[in-house]
């Protein structure tokens, strides 16, 4: 089984700049950084963007880092 690795490790590990990643996505660069500090998720309709981008499976993703707290 592989671990999963952080939204930000994955885009470094396909070689991607966050502005190469959100072209790729269809996303703008904010909002790439904003996923990648835990202040959103990526809505669902997005998902298969990130995996084709990355080359990695869902599961393979962590898509917001645990204890995030807003306040």
């Amino acid at each position: 089984m592989q671990m999963a690795i952080s939204l930000r490790a994955a885009r470094v590990n396909a070689n991607l700049s966050q502005r190469d990643a959100a072209d790729k996505i269809g996303v703008s660069v904010d909002t790439v950084g904003k996923w990648e500090r835990g202040l959103c998720v990526p809505n669902i309709r997005y998902i298969s963007k990130i995996e084709a981008a990355y080359g990695l499976k869902y599961d393979q993703i962590i898509f917001c880092r645990e204890n995030t707290v807003k306040r």
